[in-house]
Formats: C-alpha cells, sequence, structure tokens
C-alpha cells in the first residue's frame, strides 16, 4: 500500500509541476507574442520613413544610395528573429504533453527466442569427442524432441558521449538464468583506438564473437567444442586499434582472468591473453574478405573433468590437467552478391583452422588403482569449411564440414599404477561430421531453418543427427559483423 501511495503522490507532483511549467511558458510566449507584434510595427514604420525619405531625395534629383535604407534594417532584423526563434522555443514547452521523464533514458531492448525440435540416432548422454579432454558445457548436439533452446535478451545503450554499454542474459531450458555479456566499450578515444571492460566474447577466431542467433548452423563447428567447449568467454578487458588506411587492418589485445576453458586460473593477476589481428576489403563491387589469425595462451589449475573406469561400469574417475594451453586460430571469409545486391542472390565461404598444445602433468583419483600422476603434452588441431548460398530471396541452402586431429598425446606415468588404458576419452582419433541446411526467412527478425548432419566423434559410431529450429527476434537490434 505504501508503495502505491508514494507512486501516486510522485505522478501527481511531476504531472501538478508539468502543469506550472506549461503555465509559466504560456504567460512567457504571451509576452514575447506582444513585443514581436511591437517590433514588427516599428519595424514597419522605419521603413515607410525611409522610403519616404528616399522618394523626396531622388525627386529632389539627389542621388542617395540605397545604402541609407538599410543602414537600420539589419539591427532590426537580427532582433526580430532572435525574438521569433525564442518563441517557438517557448511554445513548444507550452504545447508539448507531458511524457515521464526516465523514459528517454531507457536502454534499447531486444529479445531472441528460439527453440528446435531434433531427432537423434545416438543417446545425447553418450556423446563424446574422442581424443580430445572435455570442457564446457555446449559440447554435444543437445537433447533429443522438443526443446526450448537458448532464449536471449540484450540491453545496450549509449552511457554518455565517451561510454556504450551492453548487457546479454541467456535464459536455459532448464529456466537458469546467465550472464553472456555484460560490458562497456569507449566511443571517443583517438586515433583508431577503442577499449573495453566487463564480460564479452572473445575476439578469437571468427564464429567466437557472434551471438547464437547469427549462427549459420544451429550448432557450432567442432573445433570450438573441442578446443573452447564452446564458444569462448572472457572476464577482463580488450584494447583493438583500427589502421587509418583504405584497407580494414584491426589489431587487438585482451586480458582476462582465465577461468573459461581451456584456462582454470584461480589467481589475482592475468590468467590468460590473446592477440588478435584481422584485415579485409571489397574486391570490385561484387565481392569482399576478410581474414585473421588470432592467439590464447592461458593458465590451467587443476582443471577437471571425469573419465570412464576402464573396469567398472557406471564409475567415473575424477581427473585434472593443471598446465599451460596455448591456441593458435586462422581464418578466411569470402563473400559475393551480384553487383553488390545481397538481397537477391549472395554466396559466403568462410574456414577455420585451429591448433592447440598443452603442457603439463595430468592426476587421477583411480577407484580401483588410487591416484596417479603423469607428464601429459598433447598438439591437437582441427578445422571446418561450409559454404551459403542465397538461390532466391529468404532462401539459403548450407553446407559445412569439420574435422579434428588428436594428434601427437604423451603420457608419462611417475606417480601411482595408472597406464594410458586408464585414460579412454584420450584414445587416438580423428572425429569428424558432415552437415547441411536449408533455411527461410520471411525477414530479418525471423527464421525457420531445417538441419541435418553425419556425426562420427568417437570410434565405431556416426550419430545421424536431424534438427527444426525456429529463431525469431524482438526489438532492437544491430548489424552483425561481416
Amino acid at each position: 500500500m505504501q508503495r502505491l501511495f508514494t507512486r501516486a503522490a510522485l505522478t501527481a507532483a511531476i504531472t501538478l509541476s508539468h502543469g506550472a511549467l506549461a503555465t509559466t511558458a504560456q504567460d512567457e510566449a504571451a509576452a514575447l507574442r506582444a513585443e514581436l507584434d511591437a517590433t514588427r510595427s516599428a519595424f514597419q514604420e522605419r521603413i515607410d520613413a525611409l522610403e519616404t525619405r528616399l522618394r523626396q531625395l531622388e525627386s529632389a534629383g539627389t542621388a542617395a544610395s540605397s545604402s541609407s535604407v538599410a543602414a537600420g534594417a539589419p539591427v532590426q532584423t537580427e532582433r526580430l528573429e532572435r525574438i521569433e526563434s525564442r518563441l517557438e522555443r517557448v511554445e513548444s514547452v507550452a504545447t508539448t504533453p507531458a511524457a515521464p521523464a526516465p523514459s528517454g533514458f531507457n536502454p534499447q531492448m531486444s529479445v531472441i527466442l528460439g527453440g528446435s525440435w531434433s531427432n537423434l540416432s545416438d543417446d545425447p548422454e553418450d556423446y563424446v569427442l574422442s581424443g580430445f579432454i572435455p570442457g564446457g558445457e555446449e559440447s554435444g548436439p543437445g537433447a533429443r524432441g522438443f526443446s526450448l533452446g537458448e532464449s536471449e535478451m540484450t540491453l545496450s545503450a549509449n552511457i554518455d558521449p565517451r561510454f556504450y554499454g551492453q548487457v546479454t542474459f541467456a535464459v536455459s531450458p532448464d529456466n537458469e538464468i546467465g550472464t553472456e555479456e555484460a560490458f562497456f566499450r569507449t566511443t571517443a578515444l583517438p586515433r583508431g583506438l577503442t577499449a573495453q571492460a566487463g564480460r564479452f566474447y572473445s575476439a578469437l577466431g571468427y564464429v567466437n564473437g557472434q551471438h547464437a542467433h547469427a549462427w549459420d548452423f544451429i550448432d557450432l563447428p567442432l573445433a570450438y567444442q573441442a578446443m573452447f567447449g564452446g564458444q569462448y568467454t572472457t572476464d577482463g578487458a580488450q584494447f583493438k586499434w583500427l589502421a587509418p588506411l583504405d584497407t580494414f587492418v584491426e589489431l587487438g589485445v585482451e586480458l582476462g582472468n582465465g577461468h573459461a576453458f581451456p584456462g582454470a586460473d584461480h589467481g589475482n593477476g592475468v590468467g590468460a591473453w590473446t592477440l588478435f589481428a584481422s584485415a579485409g576489403n571489397d574486391i570490385g563491387i561484387s565481392a569482399s574478405w576478410k581474414a585473421g589469425v588470432s592467439y590464447l595462451s592461458s593458465d590451467a589449475e587443476e582443471r577437471g573433468y571425469e573419465e570412464p573406469d576402464a573396469t567398472l561400469a557406471d564409475v567415473a574417475n575424477p581427473t585434472a590437467f593443471s598446465g599451460d594451453s596455448a591456441v593458435w586460430n586462422a581464418y578466411a571469409v569470402y563473400k559475393w552478391a551480384p553487383d553488390g545486391n545481397s538481397r537477391e542472390r549472395n554466396l559466403k565461404l568462410q574456414a577455420e583452422y585451429f591448433d592447440r598444445t598443452e603442457d603439463g602433468a595430468l592426476s587421477q583419483q583411480n577407484a580401483t588403482l588410487g591416484t596417479g600422476v603423469a607428464d601429459y603434452r598433447s598438439e591437437q588441431s582441427g578445422w571446418y569449411v561450409q559454404g551459403i548460398y542465397q538461390f532466391i530471396p529468404n532462401w539459403r541452402l548450407g553446407l559445412r564440414y569439420d574435422r579434428l586431429d588428436a594428434g601427437s598425446t604423451r603420457l608419462a606415468f611417475r606417480e601411482g599404477l595408472l597406464s594410458a588404458a586408464d585414460f579412454p576419452t584420450l584414445e587416438d582419433y580423428s572425429p569428424e561430421r558432415s552437415s547441411v541446411m536449408l533455411d527461410w526467412s520471411p525477414s530479418e527478425f525471423s527464421r525457420l531453418r531445417l538441419q541435418y548432419a553425419r556425426d562420427q566423434s568417437a570410434p565405431g559410431t556416426a550419430d545421424d543427427q536431424v534438427w527444426l529450429q525456429y529463431l525469431m527476434s524482438l526489438g532492437a537490434h544491430g548489424a552483425h559483423q561481416f
């Protein structure tokens, strides 16, 4: 009741204050209108007097310059214009309807609704990328049947002339709300510099910086799932420099806490850092390109996961990696549209390559053999290539091929009775997947997608995956990256 009363009192106060302001403005407008009429009358009398004097001089044969007429005009005209301008401003205040003052400061808001239906031949609970230490929460094809998917809500606005802010919340199908991004960014630094701080998707790679609704397929490439457990998000700061060239050239560095996979830093300093560079340009009027490289270095302290027991069914052994992780990335994107008109037809070709090296120690608390520790080093890679073709307006067809290489993994046991057989996840294998999709976008705010994939992520398995997906965008929404 007290809240309702307070709100009512506040509303009444705002209404009364606006009424008083409107009354005062109306009185001032009336006074200005009277002053304006008097000035116009005096101005006209002055013109009439000057014209009469001019005619008298001309009739007397005396040469008179027309500048005498204009002698008093500029002063009178300037005064008249000032009064008219002031009158317009005052009348605007007096006649504009009242509006709640805070509404002018509300940020832009957008909501993304996403959902899908899937048919998976293999149980997603058993999904594994053989040869790679698992991490993150976005690996695998997701749940079977109908799923709400992940909904997003974004609030963004210019904070002041120097800063811009954005926050994106994600609502999971399990009704959990998480913060995907929450950062501020500078808007007025000189010489092509930009800085931002908070939580944000790293500039590492090409797809990593895109939100899920901007992906060309329903899922991430296998390389992102293997190297980062999904998208790589960092809490920290980013600094970018845009070179003053005709060709697009951008350089940057990120400093983060290193909590996200493949890192697991628990210290006070910088647990991960990233360097990135990208360039791009047009090729005539119909094509353009962009390419980039990046490097991520992160520290891992007891980065845990669970290894299936080699002898006991339904038993998982806690396992942890401690050491250094370094990831290289290179990407290239090519876009084509006839005469630059992408509404009718367009083609996008894209590819990324990843290379990761990890060096440290791998420990396991084995249910049968006890605790063991091994020196661990791995050199692994992954890549994908895809093409998206819009053959008629609103309709696109896409193909993608993913492949991973578990590479060389070295385990040198120094404590305990463990052997390589107690780490079945690290079995030497090269997962691969082929995907095809067809989507229809009636407008820029809605999309329906059909996708099929044949996923061979583990030896002896071939998961046939079918999805139907919808994506709906509500509210303000910024442009996507190149």
